[in-house]
């Protein structure tokens, strides 16, 4: 799920298909879109159940909601900023904090090496998963969405509804705060 994640002119017609009645367009845009949104939702909330429940009640939010998408934006853009916001919001209402993989911290920087040259030990993951998992939930979505997906600041700030430089800040303390926990735990 790397990259452009968008989903097409096809998108437009389904939302269209939807709003003329025929519930086709959005079991189409169920299908097409379910991985994406489990997998934007899982690496914000740690658990797979939690997940999936999110995952449904982002497509019942969606159902609700999709007479009323404008187009302004792009259909992922959309879902994913859904997504996104439930699965902060599930993480501060019940303080469930997120194991991250390992790689996306592997451009973080200690002393002379690179994290992912640390990593030789089950000790050394565990202390770079501890310090992921306390990152605050925004910042954990937008260091998410940088390394895992790859998403330009603009796209970011699109989706969360917040400026790019309040994008670029929240990503700036992500990787510093990673890099001082790793470093004063290792």
């Amino acid at each position: 799920m790397k990259g452009n994640l968008a989903g097409g002119n096809n998108d437009i017609d389904l939302v269209k298909q939807f709003k003329n009645g025929d519930i086709r367009g959005y079991n189409e845009i169920v299908r097409k879109y379910q991985q994406q949104v489990y997998w934007i939702i899982r690496k914000i909330v740690q658990d797979h159940d939690e997940t999936d429940d999110i995952t449904q009640e982002v497509f019942i939010k969606v159902h609700s909601a999709l007479r009323d998408f404008r187009e302004e934006s792009n259909l992922f853009t959309w879902l994913y900023r859904i997504a996104t916001n439930f699965a902060i919001n599930h993480v501060r209402k019940v303080k469930v904090k997120n194991t991250v993989s390992i790689e996306v911290v592997s451009e973080v920087e200690y002393g002379e090496k690179k994290a992912d040259e640390l990593i030789d030990d089950e000790r050394q993951r565990k202390i770079l998963e501890e310090a992921i998992e306390k990152l605050p939930p925004k910042q954990r979505a937008v260091f998410n969405m940088r390394y895992y997906d790859e998403l330009p600041y603009d796209e970011i700030s699109n989706i969360l509804g917040k400026s790019v430089g309040g994008v670029k800040a929240n990503y700036f303390h992500a990787v510093k705060k990673i890099g001082g926990y790793v470093k004063g735990k290792l």
